[in-house]
Order: C-alpha cells, then structure tokens, then sequence
C-alpha cells in the first residue's frame, strides 16, 4: 500500500493512504477463555452517592459476550452526568487482556461505540457487538490495553439515549474509566479515547474536555475514525421537498431527532414531523440500527418532515447539543476519514478540519483513498495502534 503525506498546514499532519490524492472541500454538504487473576473489588450493592464513576452494579459479563483474548470482563452501572450536568446512570463493560498486567497496571482505552440504536435492547453490553467491532477491539486487547466500553446514558438505563448528545457521551466515556478503576485495581490511571462513527464524534467531545472534567486521570489523547459533526449544518438542507434519503441516512435522522428530543425536552419535535415521519420517529425508539434501517427503506428525508429544519428552534437546540468542540484540546488527538464514507461524508470531516485549524486546534489527520465507513476505521489500524503506543510511552 502506497502513503504519501500532504504538506502540514498550520502544523496538522494530513496523510493519505491508497495512492490516490483528494481534495478535502471546506464546506459542509448533505450526502445521501478462563479468567486470569485480576484484582477486582467487591461488587458495591449501591454506590453510597451520585458522583461521576460511583459504581452502583458489577457483575460478571456472559462468557459469549467477551472480545477475543480476554481475560475478565464485567458489566458495570455507573453515574455520569448529561450535558445539563445532572446525574444520570449509564452502564459499560471492563475488559481486560489475559496475562498479567504489567508495572503500573493495564493502560486503558475508553471506547465509544457508533450507531446502534437507542432502545434498551440495542445496548452492546446486552445484544454483542458486531463482527467488525469485535475484530477492531480485539485487536487492541492484543496490544495489551484494557478497554472499558460505555454503552452511554439510556441505552440499558432510564430514559430515552441521547443520541449525539456530544458532552453526555463524553461524560459517560470518561465516568466508565472512572467506574472500572473503581472496581478493577489493575488498571492504570493513564488512558486513551477511541470512537468511531458516533462515538467517532463522541471521542472527538472527550478529548475536548477530559482532563478538565477528570484531572485525577492520566488522560493521553483521543482517536476518533469516521467522526459524526456538522450534523447541524447538513440538517438545514432538509425540509419537506428533500428527495435524498437511504435507508440509513433516514435510520439515522429519526436518531438525531430523537436524540434531541431526549437531550433537550422543550424541544418541539412534532412540530416539524409529517405523519410519516412521526410514526417512524417513534418506531426508532425501539428498533436498533439494522431493522430501522429496513424500515425506512423507500423514505426520503424530506416525507419526514412537515417544515423546514432551518426554520423555528431546531437550529440554535441543536447546535448547543451536537456542534463539535473546536478549542480544548491539550493532548494530541487522531482523526481518520474514508473518501467513499456515505454514513459521514468526507465534506463534514473536512468542515471540521478546516474550523478546527481556524480555532488554532490542528489534530493529526488521515485520510483514506476509496474506504467507506467500515473500511477505514479498520485501515486506520495501521496508524492509529504506533500513534496509541506513543501516547503511552
């Protein structure tokens, strides 16, 4: 595989992998196993307060559930904090790699999942994780990191999960490292933040505020692949007579609005809904990703809508819920886009790109040349495992 790297620009490191150069647009657009020994601390039948990490459950985590190459894992529930700043419980599984930890313990890596769903039943600690999830994290268990995985606040808790809540995410991210040290003494204080897709967008979040929301921790740096932003810009391009729309991109959308509904209660979500899109809203409070996805199949964007989404609240709600963080970032952070991604298009990370240097923030990026969503999450491995290495060193 070819490499070459395009000249750094107000010092951000941009590399394309595949051979073939792009230009990156400015401008956001609309695209249609047997346990080894581990100490781990008596399971607290209730935690004795609602402060960040404070572990209310532990309990081990079904066997068939684990990632290859693990040595234990449990399922915790935890308290964190929405973005209001209001206690809120999330639950996330502690994996740890088999073997013994080395001086100083395991270094973790906090994980943010993508898109699953938003219904209880979509939690990764209850259904499993996908083939490709699965392969991506197991490798960096080989690697010998521990890796606590959220599953963020609602998705197996009380309330609806708000989805692309950013800061409640990255509460949740951070309060999950905080919740396993609790329980596990193998782990060490230092970590790391990885995310894809919409914890892509979430890890970007985390990096942008972890050693101001956790200075106990040893915070290192972030990763974010396929990193959901701009999804505020991209919405005010849709209104009734939008025909873009596939299954996913529609899945997707019934999410954001939900999510904002959840994230933000005064919200007038039905004021902007078709009967179509109320109803498909509503289904998309129980279906998980897969099955939304075929539901919407034939639904354009635009049959969900009664008004414009640039019209009314929804822009100024929005924004103080999704819009990535442009400054706060004090530790180095990794970002990887796929040229061929229709789930987050090229355009909006390159937006992000583009504002974030204009702020004076310049993350290391990497492109790469005819990968999708999927693809190049798992083609950034190649970069994104040395880049991890060194923020541990």
């Amino acid at each position: 595989m070819t490499r070459c790297a395009w000249p750094r620009r107000g010092g951000a490191m941009i590399t394309l992998r595949g051979g073939a150069m792009i230009t990156l647009v400015s401008a956001a657009v609309l695209a249609a196993g047997p346990f080894a020994a581990t100490a781990v601390a008596a399971p607290p039948a209730q935690a004795e307060s609602t402060s960040p990490g404070a572990v209310v459950a532990n309990a081990e985590l079904p066997q068939h559930l684990w990632l290859d190459g693990t040595g234990s894992a449990r399922k915790l529930t935890y308290w964190t904090r929405d973005s209001a700043d209001q206690p809120a419980l999330s639950t996330g599984v502690v994996f740890t790699p088999a073997g013994t930890p080395p001086p100083g313990g395991w270094p973790v890596l906090s994980w943010e999942h993508g898109t699953v769903g938003i219904g209880d039943d979509c939690a990764p600690s209850v259904t499993g994780r996908s083939e490709r999830d699965n392969g991506f994290l197991a490798t960096w268990l080989r690697q010998g990191y521990a890796i606590v995985a959220t599953d963020y606040i609602g998705l197996g808790t009380p309330g609806v999960h708000a989805y692309l809540d950013g800061r409640a995410e990255a509460h949740a991210a951070i309060d999950m490292v905080r919740a396993a040290r609790a329980v596990d003494r193998s782990l060490a204080s230092k970590w790391v933040a990885i995310g894809q897709s919409q914890g892509g967008g979430a890890a970007v979040f985390t990096a942008s505020l972890a050693t101001r929301y956790a200075p106990e921790l040893d915070y290192r740096g972030a990763v974010a692949t396929g990193p959901a932003s701009n999804i505020v810009d991209a919405a005010t391009l849709i209104g009734p007579g939008t025909t873009v729309g596939s299954p996913h991109i529609t899945a997707y959308a019934t999410y954001v609005l939900n999510g904002l509904k959840a994230a933000r209660p005064d919200f007038d979500l039905d004021s902007y809904l078709s009967p179509e899109g109320k109803d498909l809203v509503e289904d998309a409070k129980t279906l998980c990703f897969t099955p939304l996805a075929e539901r919407a199949d034939g639904l354009t964007l635009g049959r969900l809508l009664s008004r414009p989404l640039a019209q009314g609240d929804f822009v100024p709600t929005a924004r103080s819920v999704m819009d990535v963080p442009l400054t706060g970032y004090d530790r180095p952070l990794f970002i990887g886009q796929g040229t061929n991604d229709t789930d987050v298009p090229a355009p909006l990370t390159a937006k992000l790109v583009a504002d974030m240097a204009l702020a004076g923030t310049f993350p290391e990026v990497h492109v790469y040349a005819g990968k999708d969503h999927s693809g190049a999450m798992l083609a950034s491995l190649a970069d994104s495992v040395p880049f991890v290495a060194r923020l541990f060193a």
